[in-house]
């Protein structure tokens, strides 16, 4: 029987005419599973559902927005007041932004746990940064739209650093704002690239999913599936499994959406752009924020520029530079450690990056590292971060790994 014959009524009728209901049957039916997926293999399709969200409300919201630095924050308070339900498009795409970060350092962390990077998923991996990358500049653009205070002074401290590039830095500065100062063209080109850049992330995550499907899903273990013993038909039992999940997980955005929409944002930013005022402590969102820190950290601009870029390329050379034949952190101690202890740092430098540079570093008003200052800390911190991948070559050698199962089934069934 032919793929076409499979399909009755109007599904045989297309895929005889446009064969595309075979590929996505299998992509969403009968793609081979491992058959020990956890939890934490549901964040990717979260990611997912949150990228459509955002690029539906923002299409919404551009149709009231105005580009413009005389009416750009009060278009921002009409589309609040007056048009129907803009407060809600607006929340949906302020709090979707936080959510959709949550979603993918969650998943980039599972990956370098699990040792997803290994193998032939070197593409998959690599893929999967520059959509962070793509993520990172597309929320900067975004964020500046605003047009508040904290928005405009972040958007001046951040491009001003391109500045510290020999040669080409002053030009590129010049070329970013579009004149000599953040303003009218600046906002216009972040709204365009704004607007454009998503749909660039969207085919970037047609290649990452492609991929996936091409050298298949990773799993807790880090074995290679060996047979339909080790597997399961994606559907219905990982699809119930997802939407338990994907619920769960937008409950909670729901309930902050509703109940808590400026939790995660700055007051100041509810203040029209001044030029003539700075805020006392310039802030940017909090998923810059780690990165932000380790740019505080390093006293030369340059030197802070290229610790910045570095830490984002560090992510990428994960597959050539751990050198474990085995995946899984779950068989390696030494590297399960340096795992947990690069995720404490990563958090850590979150908060860091939060706080005034002279201070004493504080979680939440509550003074640790004994008077050790925000800026020491994170210059100990930014030393753990990129400690991990200097190390990471150099565990295979001295690291005893734990016995392995020889398949998924036999560690299933021997557990049971």
């Amino acid at each position: 029987m032919s793929q076409a014959n499979q399909y009755k009524g109007f599904a045989g009728w297309l895929e005889k005419r446009l064969p595309i209901i075979s590929p996505a049957d299998h992509f969403f039916n009968h793609y081979p599973t491992p058959r020990n997926l956890n939890y934490f293999w549901n964040f990717g399709a979260i990611a997912g559902l949150l990228m459509g969200l955002m690029i539906l409300t923002g299409l919404i919201l551009a149709m009231q927005y105005t580009p413009s630095t005389l009416h750009a924050f009060d278009s921002v308070e009409r589309i609040m007041r007056d048009v129907n339900y803009g407060w809600l498009l607006r929340y949906l795409h302020m709090n979707g932004a936080s959510f959709f970060f949550i979603a993918v350092y969650i998943h980039i962390f599972r990956g370098v746990y699990y040792g997803s990077y290994k193998g032939e998923r070197e593409v998959l991996w690599i893929l999967g940064i520059v959509i962070l990358v793509l993520m990172m500049a597309i929320a900067f653009m975004g964020y500046s739209l605003v047009w508040g205070n904290m928005s405009f002074w972040g958007v001046t401290v951040i491009t001003n650093l391109f500045s510290a590039i020999p040669v080409v830095g002053d030009t590129l500065v010049t070329w970013l704002w579009g004149g000599f100062s953040v303003d009218n063209p600046t906002l216009n080109r972040f709204f365009v690239l704004h607007f454009a850049l998503p749909f660039v992330l969207l085919a970037v995550v047609g290649l990452h999913v492609l991929a996936l499907h091409q050298v298949g899903s990773n799993n807790p273990l880090g074995i290679d599936m060996k047979g339909p013993q080790d597997t399961m038909s994606f559907h219905p039992y990982f699809t119930m499994e997802k939407l338990f999940f994907i619920g769960l997980f937008f409950t909670i955005y729901f309930l902050v959406v509703f109940f808590a929409p400026n939790m995660l944002g700055e007051a100041i930013n509810y203040e029209p752009a001044n030029p003539l005022s700075t805020p006392e402590h310039i802030v940017p969102e909090w998923y810059f924020l780690p990165f932000y820190a380790i740019l505080r950290s390093i006293p030369d601009k340059l030197g802070g520029v290229i610790a910045m870029g570095g830490a984002i390329v560090a992510l990428g050379l994960l597959p050539w530079l751990d050198r474990s034949p085995i995946r899984s952190a779950r068989f390696r101690p030494v590297f399960q450690i340096m795992v947990f202890v690069f995720v404490i740092a990563c958090i850590i430098l979150g908060f860091v990056g939060a706080q005034v540079p002279a201070d004493a570093f504080q979680i939440y008003g509550v003074q640790v590292f004994g008077s050790l200052s925000v800026l020491r800390t994170g210059q100990i911190f930014t030393a753990i971060y990129f400690g991990f991948f200097v190390l990471l070559p150099f565990v295979p050698l001295f690291e005893r790994p734990r016995k392995m199962p020889r398949s998924i089934a036999e560690a299933i069934d021997g557990h049971a």
